[in-house]
């Protein structure tokens, strides 16, 4: 049986006329939704998985039998199976190896329409108080996939239950992108909560609005580096240590004190010999070398431009002479006269000139 069945498989791969388009899959494209999975040794999720192709050929056939049949007749070896995802709406290829004795994968199928998937509701806010913050649905996070009340189909579909279910509770299922968990919630919508709306959240639906590719990365733990200082420390470290004034570290590490932590990525550099007889060194003239040398010169050059720039004047400059005194006469040279040339006894000034007289006057009064 095993032999009849790869040449059965060899043989359909051969004259696949259907081949599964890896690229794209077309938005009226229909396939098997997985709807229960018995056998947890196989990774498929229900609701989210679609089987569209089997052995390299794209299922177009809604007839159960066929596929049951097809995998029938990979008995004793794998067969393979192409899913599309509705996370991220990616595909896949899936080799699931097929008991001998009782050849069934164990999955629920249900041929359905991928354009279901399009109906989530993704929860953008939550009013404090509402229906949706008593039944725990958390902003940004949450998506509403469907209710196991009926389908919903459509922008308002959701709307159209809620409008029925009002003042009674009502089931929700719930998937959350940051756990990625799939949980049934319970509300109870109501227009008398002292809000907004029946439900008293912020919903979103559409394109913009799919489920997510789930987080493959777990988020950092406390005290994890989450930028990349530690990068760039590590090359101002080997620049610094590249730099003529900077010794390279010793790798002599000796053994720490019970007293003392010292990491296991210090490199402690050896003691300083001392001489019994220490020479004594003029301080003047001493340079003890920074561990942040290249940055102080790096600030001092900094700072000399900066003064450049606004023209600050020197301590070496000598400064300007003090401004005149106001109210003190000045004494201007008398050029000499010539022969002939009588002398000048009025002031310039005519006013002056006046003063005078009206003195002279009263004195001669």
């Amino acid at each position: 049986m095993s032999v009849f069945g790869a040449l059965n498989r060899f043989i359909s791969r051969l004259d696949s006329d259907n081949p599964v388009q890896r690229s794209k899959v077309s938005h009226g494209a229909f396939g098997f939704q997985v709807l229960r999975n018995k056998n947890h040794e196989i990774p498929i999720e229900p609701w989210y998985d679609f089987v569209i192709g089997i052995n390299g050929r794209q299922v177009d056939d809604p007839d159960p039998n066929l596929f049951a049949t097809e995998v029938r007749n990979c008995a004793g070896s794998t067969v393979t199976l192409t899913l599309w995802n509705a996370k991220g709406q990616r595909l896949r290829d899936m080799h699931i190896p097929v008991p001998t004795p009782s050849p069934t994968l164990g999955i629920t199928l249900q041929w359905t329409p991928l354009a279901t998937t399009d109906d989530v509701w993704h929860v953008l806010d939550i009013i404090p108080d509402s229906p949706a913050d008593s039944a725990g649905l958390l902003p940004f996070g949450d998506y509403i996939i469907g209710t196991p009340e009926g389908i919903v189909h459509g922008e308002s579909g959701l709307g159209e239950l809620v409008e029925d279910y009002l003042s009674r509770p009502l089931r929700l299922y719930v998937y959350n992108h940051e756990y990625a968990v799939t949980r049934l919630i319970t509300i109870t919508p109501s227009r008398s909560w002292g809000g907004s709306g029946a439900l008293g959240c912020v919903l979103g639906f559409g394109a913009l609005h799919r489920l997510p590719l789930p987080l493959t990365e777990p988020p950092a733990a406390p005290g994890e580096t989450l930028f990349e200082t530690a990068r760039l420390s590590g090359d101002v470290a080997r620049s610094l240590a590249a730099s003529p004034s900077h010794p390279p570290p010793s790798s002599y590490s000796p053994t720490p004190s019970s007293d003392l932590l010292v990491p296991s990525s210090m490199t402690i550099p050896p003691p300083v010999p001392t001489s019994p007889n220490p020479q004594r060194h003029n301080r003047k003239g001493r340079h003890v070398a920074s561990p942040n040398r290249a940055f102080d010169d790096y600030f001092k050059e900094g700072e000399q431009k900066s003064k450049e720039e606004d023209f600050v004047p020197t301590t070496k400059a000598a400064p300007p002479p003090p401004p005149p005194k106001l109210g003190v006469a000045t004494h201007l040279p008398v050029p000499p006269l010539s022969a002939g040339e009588p002398r000048q006894t009025k002031s310039p000034d005519p006013e002056l000139d006046d003063e005078e007289e009206v003195g002279h006057e009263d004195a001669a009064v």
